[in-house]
Formats: C-alpha cells, sequence, structure tokens
C-alpha cells in the first residue's frame, strides 16, 4: 500500500511539472485572415445624381378640325412612324378634294381652247387677215388660263394634303402614352391640349449635374481623357446596378448661376424599357486615373487615436506591423491607398481584435468571393 501511494505522488509531480513547462512556452500564433495587395492603375469614379429622360418626345395634335372617329392604337404600345394614330371624319374634306379635281378640269379646259385660239390667230395674222393685237389678245389668254390651272393644282394639292391630314399618324417611333381624347370628341387644328405624347425610349438620356470646380479638375487632370475608362455605370432607386453601360452624350456649354453646377447628359441603352422618364438614378462617372494605387478593403483599414488611417501588416516573418497610411478616398467597399502599402503586402481584414503590432501570426488568404480587390479598368 504505501509503495502504490508513493507512486502516485511521483506521477502527480510529473504532471505538474509539464504543465509549468506548457505556461511558461510561447503560445501558438494567432490565425488571421489576409488579402494581398496588387498595385494597379484605379479610375476615380463619382456618384451623381440625375434623371431618365426620353431620347426623343412627341405631343400629338391635330392639323385640321374635325370630329374624332376612331383611336388607332393601344395606350401603352410601341408605334412605329406614320403609324395611324386617330381617324378624324373625312367626309367635308372629301368633298373638298373633289372640288378641287373639278375646278382644275374647268381650268385644263379654259387653257386648251386658250391655245386653239392663240394658234387660230397666229394663222390668221399669217395671212393678213387679222391684226397684231387680235394675236397679243389670244396669248394673253392662254398665259392666263396656264396660270389658272396651277392654281386649280395648287387647291387640289392643299385639299388632298387637308384629307391625308384626317388620319393623325405618329410623328416618331416609341411607346405611345395615354389618350387624352375620345371618339366623337371635337379636335382643332394647333390646339393648346396634345391627344397623346409619343416617347423615344431605347436609348434614353440621363441628365446628370457636376459642380464646375470638379469638372475642371477631372480636366486639369487628364485634358484629352486618354488612358481613363469612359464607360458610365448607372445605380437605381433602389441601390441596385442596371445592367446597361452608358456614355457621356453631351455636356451644356454652361454653368448656372444659382446653383454653379453643370449639366452633362449621358445615353443608356434601354431596350427592355426598364428606364422610365422622370426616373431617379445614380451615375457614377469617371473621374481620373491614378496609376500604381491600392485599393484596400475596409474592413482592413481603422484609426488611431488622432484619427491617422492604419492598417495591420504581416511582414515576410509571420509578424504584425502597423501602417500609417494616406488614403484619398472611398470607392466602393475599397480605400484607394496612395501610401503606406505596396503591392505584395497582406493586410489582415479578419482577426484584428486578437492580435497587436509585433505579434506573431498564421495568416491564411481569403477566397477571391469574399472581396479581393477587382480590376479597375
Amino acid at each position: 500500500m504505501l509503495r502504490h501511494s508513493l507512486a502516485l505522488s511521483a506521477a502527480l509531480i510529473a504532471l505538474g511539472a509539464n504543465t509549468s513547462a506548457q505556461e511558461a512556452g510561447s503560445p501558438p500564433p494567432t490565425p488571421v485572415t489576409v488579402v494581398t495587395l496588387e498595385a494597379q492603375p484605379v479610375t476615380l469614379i463619382s456618384p451623381l445624381p440625375g434623371r431618365v429622360a426620353a431620347s426623343g418626345v412627341a405631343e400629338v395634335r391635330p392639323q385640321v378640325n374635325g370630329i374624332i372617329t376612331a383611336r388607332l392604337f393601344d395606350e401603352g404600345a410601341e408605334v412605329q412612324k406614320d403609324d395611324p394614330l386617330y381617324q378624324i371624319d373625312p367626309a367635308s374634306y372629301e368633298a373638298k378634294v373633289a372640288a378641287a379635281q373639278a375646278g382644275l378640269t374647268q381650268a385644263e379646259a379654259t387653257l386648251r381652247a386658250a391655245e386653239s385660239e392663240a394658234k387660230r390667230q397666229e394663222t390668221l395674222l399669217g395671212r393678213s387677215v387679222v391684226s397684231q393685237q387680235n394675236l397679243d389678245d389670244a396669248i394673253a389668254a392662254r398665259d392666263v388660263a396656264e396660270a389658272a390651272v396651277q392654281v386649280a393644282r395648287a387647291n387640289l394639292q392643299s385639299a388632298q394634303i387637308d384629307l391625308d391630314r384626317t388620319t393623325i399618324r405618329a410623328p416618331l417611333s416609341g411607346v405611345v402614352g395615354l389618350s387624352e381624347t375620345t371618339q366623337g370628341a371635337l379636335v382643332t387644328a394647333g390646339q393648346s391640349s396634345a391627344l397623346t405624347v409619343i416617347r423615344a425610349l431605347d436609348p434614353v438620356y440621363v441628365d446628370v449635374t457636376q459642380s464646375a470646380a470638379e469638372l475642371l479638375r477631372r480636366r486639369r487632370a487628364n485634358p484629352s481623357g486618354e488612358g481613363m475608362d469612359q464607360t458610365v455605370r448607372l445605380r437605381l432607386a433602389d441601390g441596385s446596378a442596371y445592367e446597361q453601360t452608358g456614355q457621356l452624350e453631351a455636356a451644356e456649354p454652361r454653368v448656372n448661376e444659382l446653383t454653379g453646377v453643370v449639366v452633362l447628359r449621358l445615353m443608356f441603352p434601354n431596350p427592355d424599357h426598364f428606364l422610365l422618364p422622370g426616373m431617379y438614378v445614380q451615375v457614377e462617372m469617371p473621374q481620373g486615373v491614378i496609376e500604381n494605387a491600392i485599393l484596400a478593403p475596409q474592413e482592413g483599414v481603422g484609426r488611431d487615436r488622432r484619427g491617422q488611417p492604419t492598417a495591420m501588416v504581416v511582414t515576410a516573418d509571420n509578424v504584425v506591423e502597423q501602417r500609417a497610411l494616406t488614403v484619398l478616398r472611398d470607392q466602393g467597399p475599397y480605400w484607394i491607398v496612395t501610401e503606406g502599402l505596396a503591392s505584395g503586402d497582406r493586410i489582415i481584414v479578419e482577426g484584428l481584435q486578437k492580435i497587436a503590432a509585433g505579434a506573431p501570426v498564421a495568416p491564411e488568404e481569403r477566397r477571391a468571393e469574399g472581396g479581393a480587390a477587382p480590376s479597375s479598368n
């Protein structure tokens, strides 16, 4: 029994010695998640508010007076240029065309008689039967008859134009809106209220405003625009991205005196008519290019007591090093860093609460789908 007690005591003493040895040793490296940075040219993006506008707008109005007898389109449907939209009662205009046709026939008959008389007087003058005055009168009558024929043809053409205008047609291709008139309504030429409105929705314009100061900085930084991505992207009112990209179409050549902004017009394809006139959007406008910039994930950048941006970087020896940064601005989920980080640096993005400068760590690269910096060009 004594021998068994001595053996148990020896085992307990050995176990205590091993535990003390482990406590006295250095702790294992702390696991952290890192992102390896890469220097690249970065296109600066500035969000600008804007409104969608149709690329073409036509207010449909009658050009003749009359009663609407039929509406020939479906409200909200696509129409092509010259498609019939409304029909005005054509009866009175058909009568005017018939009267003008009769007037032309009469004038042509008078002209034929005058031409015959002029030829007869010319023959008689050659025989010395009539005087020169008779021939001159016959030629003048023929000329008057020719002018009357031209007037009659113009009257017929005018009557035909009015008859054609009893069918009101689309002045451009687009999407037709709601009808503001009904069958049986009396309309007049040049009335102030439109019968309906047609809007061209593919493509559409987006008008945005940019301060004159920002416009000057962009042009001074890159006067020719070479090397800068000119693609313009769009975000909708709900924050989602529009799948189509656009281009800068034009800029208003003046600055608003009250607001100090310039209006820029962008053009976007709109094949599905997803963008509608009046819709509020936000445009991501390229402003310039910074060469050899670093896109640092925002979750890996903090602030020290003085508010200076800092980041924790893993050295080649897997030791944490704190860096002071120069941050230009944000760009999506990244900070654009111009000083303090270099290509190849491994910035810590997860596990920051467990480490300090000089501590050993076990870095693990974050997977690409988790937020690796995208190419900016």
